[in-house]
């Protein structure tokens, strides 16, 4: 499978995914990620996301049981894939390499 780059939201979605793992649907996504970012998501941005990666291969899915609470209506559970938690492995390496590759800040001051 040929490399697939990730954007930033996709990644967090990502990763809310393989934290979440049984967990792992539309709903509780959404709430995860906005408890952590400490912002509000939109539900579409959320389920374009999942349909995108699942296209890439980062992700599969499975219909949970129908529950009466929910209507009948059963969840899409995904799941993170092998290649998900490479490509994410990956990226915190380069991510942890350009962190520690900052300079330190020069903490005494010339005067003039």
């Amino acid at each position: 499978m040929k490399k697939t780059k990730l954007g930033e939201f996709e990644e967090l979605v990502l990763l809310t995914v393989a934290v979440l793992q049984e967990n792992a649907y539309g709903v509780e996504i959404k709430r995860e990620l906005e408890e952590r970012l400490n912002e509000r998501l939109s539900v579409g941005s959320i389920q374009s996301a999942l349909k995108r990666m699942e296209e890439k291969g980062f992700l599969t899915s499975v219909f949970g049981e129908s529950t009466r609470k929910r209507g009948g209506k059963r969840k899409r559970i995904y799941n993170a894939t092998p290649y998900a938690h490479r490509v994410l492995q990956e990226m915190k390496d380069v991510r942890s390499r350009l962190w520690e590759a900052i300079p330190q800040p020069i903490t005494t001051f010339q005067t003039l």
